[in-house]
């Protein structure tokens, strides 16, 4: 059994200035091999959803398999999703 890949998806950006990395809202990276292109702001808040989604585990008030955060930059607010994408 293969364990599952995981999608970040940049989905919203609250503020008036963009990321210091330049990310725009429809961004998306697969998480083991594309990780590196994200803030490391945002791996850092982003490990915990991605263990508990790739393991098996939901997390509340999320549609099933998908997890939604937010990643504070210094003047913008990145919302990410991730999503489980499990293989057939």
């Amino acid at each position: 059994m293969s364990r599952p890949r995981i999608q970040i998806t940049l989905i919203d950006q609250k503020g008036t200035k963009g990321c210091h990395r330049g990310h725009k809202i429809g961004d998306s990276y697969d998480f083991d091999t594309e990780r590196g292109n994200l803030c490391p702001m945002a791996m850092h808040v982003a490990f915990p959803y991605v263990d508990i989604l790739r393991y098996g585990g939901e997390i509340p008030g999320n549609p099933k398999g998908t997890a939604i955060f937010a990643c504070p930059d210094v003047d913008t607010l990145n919302v990410f999703k991730f999503e489980r994408i499990d293989e057939k």
